[in-house]
Parts: structure tokens; sequence; C-alpha cells
């Protein structure tokens, strides 16, 4: 089956530009929540997803719950700084099944409030400098969780 990045209220085009890049090199679908705090027509998204952008596949939704009303909840990863498990430590090796990836937003993650009864299956990326480092850029979270699924897929599809 396939992954699927869920961004959650993006605020950077620069970051979904990026974010949509590594979807289309990793065969994901990209699910913008919305409102975006952008529009898809803006000029540094484009940038970012260079020439890229009109060939991946992006659902939008108006809501995180129009997502959850057209796939199973239980196959869906929170990741948040906040997370007592590391991304690492999932067994995403199954195949036989869709796995979705929620990013929040830029400036203040995932609500908690959308997170209430999920708390087992937020995860974090482990930092050095936790106490310093708020989180790290968006784009490159996404792409650290996208390839290491990936990974422990052996790259299906991929050369």
């Amino acid at each position: 089956m396939s992954i699927h990045i869920v961004l959650y209220q993006p605020e950077i085009p620069a970051n979904t530009g990026n974010i949509a890049r590594t979807c289309l090199a990793t065969n994901a679908t990209l699910h913008l929540i919305h409102p975006l705090g952008f529009s898809t027509d803006d000029k540094m998204l484009k940038r970012a997803g260079l020439d890229y952008w009109y060939h991946v596949d992006v659902q939008h939704h108006d809501s995180i719950e129009e997502l959850y009303q057209k796939y199973d909840e239980k196959h869906f990863y929170y990741i948040e700084n906040f997370g007592t498990t590391n991304y690492n430590e999932v067994d995403f090796s199954d195949t036989s099944h869709d796995w979705f990836f929620v990013f929040g937003r830029e400036t203040s993650g995932i609500p908690k409030d959308l997170l209430v009864g999920k708390e087992e299956r937020c995860l974090r990326i482990p930092m050095a400098q936790s106490d310093q480092v708020r989180s790290l850029n968006l784009s490159n979270t996404v792409a650290i969780i996208a390839y290491d699924v990936l990974k422990q897929q052996n790259f299906p599809n991929m050369h």
C-alpha cells in the first residue's frame, strides 16, 4: 500500500513545496487540511516544489474529521515533539495497508485536543538539544519519517 503525509493547516508555502517534492520522490500521497496559511497558487510553493507540484497526488480536506471519514484511523500516527515513543520504535514494515503520518502547523503543531485518546500514536524524533531546539523544520521531519518507513519496507517500487 502507500504512505500518506498529512499536513494539518500548514502555514509556510516553501515547506509545503519541499514536502510535495518528497512525496513525489517517495510515492506518498500529500493531504492538506484546510485552512492553509497560503494559496496553492503561491509562487513560493511552486518555487520549492519546482515543476513537480502538478505530478504530486495532493488531496485537500476541509477538516481532519473529513479525512477520518475516508480512512481507517487506526493507522494514523502523529508526529509531535511531546510524543513518548521514538518514531524508529514502531514497526511500519507491513505493506498490506496504508500508513498516515500527521504533522502540525509550523508555529503551534497539532492542537492537543485533536490528540486526546491518541497519545500512544504520538511519535517523536529524538534531538540532542531539545531544551534549546523546539523542533526540526517541518519538511526535514517529513523526509526523516517517510524514508524510515520506506527503509523498513525495503523501498518498494523505488530504485
